[in-house]
Parts: structure tokens; C-alpha cells; sequence
């Protein structure tokens, strides 16, 4: 355990940011679980909707510095991929 005051506030800001973080990643885990739904459902609509509310948790996340803005392109890719998929059907 830390002695230092310093070092004391440290620990505590620390577990403030890990706790903020891990609420921002839930809520894209979620959005994206949303999509993936949609898409596996074969609804064209939800499934946009569901992309455009995840597109914007991503980015939130990104400008929060939660994700590497390459990750959050990787990710939102991804889904306007699977999303598109169900479109050309």
C-alpha cells in the first residue's frame, strides 16, 4: 500500500478512470451486441438504427481516449460490413 499521499491519490484517481472506462466499454459492447442481433434477425431498419447508435458509442469512446481511434475504425467497419451484407440481400 502506498504511503505517500501522492501516491494515495494516485490509486484512488486511478480506480475512478478504470471504473469509467469499463462502464464506456459495456455500453459499446452492448450497442454492438445490438447490431449483431439485428443483423442476425435479417431487420434492414433495426439493423440501421442499432449501427448508427453504435457508430456514435464508438466514437464517444474514441474522443475519451476509452479506444485507439484504429480499433474504433476496425470496429465500426466492421458492422456497416455486416450491416451492408443484409441490405444487398
Amino acid at each position: 500500500m502506498a504511503n505517500i499521499k501522492s501516491a494515495k491519490k494516485r490509486i484512488l484517481v486511478g480506480q475512478r478512470n478504470a471504473a469509467r472506462n469499463k462502464s464506456i466499454r459495456s455500453a459499446v459492447k452492448t450497442a454492438i451486441k445490438k447490431v449483431d442481433a439485428a443483423v442476425a434477425s435479417g431487420d434492414q431498419e433495426a439493423a440501421s438504427a442499432a449501427f448508427i447508435a453504435a457508430e456514435s458509442a464508438i466514437g464517444k469512446a474514441t474522443t475519451k481516449g476509452v479506444y485507439h481511434k484504429n480499433t474504433s475504425a476496425r470496429k465500426v467497419s466492421r458492422l456497416a460490413l455486416a450491416v451492408n451484407k443484409i441490405a444487398a440481400k
